[in-house]
Formats: C-alpha cells, structure tokens, sequence
C-alpha cells in the first residue's frame, strides 16, 4: 500500500512539471514581435505645388523636390533684373544727352558723354557754335540719339515682359513637373522619328521627318 502511494506522489508531481513547463512556453510564444516602420511614397499634388509657385518663386520646385531646379529660377530672375537695370541706366543716359541737345541752355551739355570725342562740337552744336554748326550734322547727332533712347526703351520694356514670362513659366514647371511626378513610361507606348518624302507643290518632293505615336493594349 505504502508503495502504491508513493507511486501516486510522483505521477502526481510528473503532471505538476509537464504544466508547469507547458505555461512556459506558452508565454514565450505571445511575446510581442518587433514593429517596422513602413515608408510612405512621396507623390507631388499638382494644385499644390501650382499654388506654391504662384505664392513665391521656387516653393513650386522645392515641393517638387526638383532643387536643382532653385538655382535656374533665380538666375533668370537675376539676368532679366540686370537687363531692366542696364536698358534703363542707358535710356536714361540718352533720353538726358537728347534733351540737353535739343534746348537752348549752354550749360547743359550732357551729349558730349554720347557723341564722340573726335566729332567736331563746332559743326553740329548751335547752341555754343552759332555761326560755324552744319544743319545736316545736327540732324544726324540728334536722330542718331532718339534711335538709341528707342532701342534702350524697347529691350527695358521687353526685360520687364521677361520677368512675367518667366515667372510664369516656372508655375508651368511646377505644375507639369508635379502632373508627370508619378507617370510611369511603360514599353507598351512607343515613340518614334523617321524621315519621309513629303510631296510640294508643283509635283516636286522634298524631305521631312513623320513622328508616330503607337500604344499596344
């Protein structure tokens, strides 16, 4: 009977063990895994990046992530800014030298900085040289003059038609830029340049170049 009991003591502690052991593991196995970050894919909004450009110059570029682009912009700015600064400095300068030449005031004579210095002042001035200056040379200068205040007036106005052009073209590169973000070129769209005979008038041909599109479903 003794033995009997005792047999029963460690059947009894055996099972005690194996549960033991089993809550174990089942601890281990719940443990909570690692977590890894996921990464977003940037993909650019066309109205944004539109309204960025048009806020200021560059925030269009820089939404785009195209920096390299930055540079570009500022340097059209800066060229476009000098020449309005350059066309006006010289307008200025003739429009100035015209008026002087035209009055009659002695003192002034801001043309002597435009005519050149081997021109003889006594031919083409009437207002120092009455009695010595030439109607024709006179002419000549003054015209000459009024076509430099138009050529220096005309590439002012066009610098400042410039900087609106320009500024306008980098919201259209902001917003192409940012359309054409995520397209992907498949194979199935094919592009291609060819020459070709193309006909003329009179029954003659010349050569041209064809430019065909072609998309495979």
């Amino acid at each position: 009977m003794k033995t009997i009991q005792k047999i029963l003591i460690v059947l009894i502690l055996q099972l005690l063990c194996i549960q033991q052991n089993t809550y174990a593991q089942d601890t281990i196995a719940i443990a909570k895994p690692d977590t890894i970050p996921v990464k977003h894919k940037f993909t650019a909004d066309p109205l944004r990046a539109t309204m960025l450009a048009v806020s200021f110059p560059g925030l269009g570029q820089i939404y785009n992530r195209k920096y390299w682009k930055i540079p570009v912009v500022y340097a059209g700015f800066a060229g476009l800014i000098y020449s309005i600064r350059f066309n006006s400095s010289l307008y200025t300068k003739y429009m100035k030298a015209f008026q002087d030449f035209t009055d009659a005031i002695p003192a002034t004579n801001s043309y002597l900085n435009v005519i050149p210095s081997t021109a003889d002042q006594k031919t083409y001035d009437p207002v120092v040289y009455p009695e010595s200056f030439v109607p024709a040379n006179k002419t000549y200068w003054e015209e000459g003059m009024l076509r430099m205040v138009d050529y220096y007036k005309r590439y002012r106005d066009l610098s400042y038609i410039g900087i609106a052009g320009w500024y306008l073209f980098s919201i259209l590169d902001a917003n192409v830029d940012a359309s054409l973000f995520n397209y992907d070129v498949s194979p199935n769209l094919d592009l291609s340049v060819y020459p070709m005979m193309v006909p003329l008038p009179g029954g003659f041909t010349g050569a041209g170049l064809n430019l065909s599109v072609k998309v495979i479903f």
